[in-house]
């Protein structure tokens, strides 16, 4: 079964023009979740919703250019569900949790779940431009996600361990017994639990993790076409 990297959602402006919406790539993820932690405890709720919409205006630069301009282009073309929405499909910033909550409370809740301030992007991206694809880091963050950046270090670390696997058992040493899951490592996997998940969990454990790419490594995954066969005798059943 072939899986995909991340989900594809489409939204509608109030005047039904549909927009397809993927994960951001992380030039314009950086500049949203700039902005987006500018909200804090003083903000009001009107400067919550001009943050909220500012951030969906980066956005469409990505997806709809000719909304990209003003904040009264995205007032004029989504209502708050759609923004909600668009933030949620596109960030990981999930708003519409809490239905009795203000704007400012979803806000500042999704920010306190957030991991962007601490992630070490810069280490990241490094680790992925030394394969060479790239002429410069504007350029990576103009050509890919944060899945697609996980997965692709995933796969590359995968590859490297592999390789030193193979070499250590060349000489009669079994990796697996020797290496334990180290603190980084599970932060690691936490990471890409987090991305893979749309932020919906930060632990690897969590069954919810088990999405995307995540899930085709185990071979199972929320979202994989879970089923299951009756197994009962029609006999027995008659």
């Amino acid at each position: 079964m072939a899986t995909d990297i991340y989900k594809v959602e489409y939204v509608k402006t109030v005047d039904d023009i549909e927009i397809e919406i993927i994960p951001l790539v992380i030039k314009y993820m950086r500049q949203a979740m700039d902005l987006f932690s500018n909200i804090g405890k003083d903000s009001t709720e009107e400067e919550v919703l001009d943050i909220l919409c500012d951030c969906v205006r980066i956005t469409m630069k990505q997806y709809y250019p000719p909304l990209s301009n003003t904040l009264e282009d995205v007032l004029d073309n989504f209502d708050l569900n759609t923004i909600y929405n668009i933030l949620d499909y596109s960030m990981g910033i999930k708003l519409n949790k809490k239905e009795d909550s203000t704007i400012k409370e979803k806000a500042t809740s999704s920010k306190e779940d957030s991991s962007w301030e601490t992630l070490d992007l810069v280490k990241l991206e490094t680790e992925i431009f030394l394969l060479g694809i790239w002429k410069n880091y504007d350029e990576l963050e103009k050509s890919i996600s944060m899945p697609e950046l996980i997965t692709t270090i995933s796969s590359r670390r995968e590859l490297d361990y592999q390789e030193k696997k193979f070499l250590a058992a060349m000489q009669g040493i079994n990796l697996d017994e020797e290496t334990g899951q180290s603190k980084g490592q599970k932060e690691w996997e936490d990471m890409k639990a987090r991305v893979f998940s749309g932020g919906a969990t930060s632990d690897s454990n969590d069954i919810l993790a088990l999405q995307g790419q995540n899930a085709a490594k185990v071979g199972f995954g929320i979202g994989m076409g879970l089923d299951y066969e009756d197994m009962r005798d029609p006999a027995v059943m008659l």
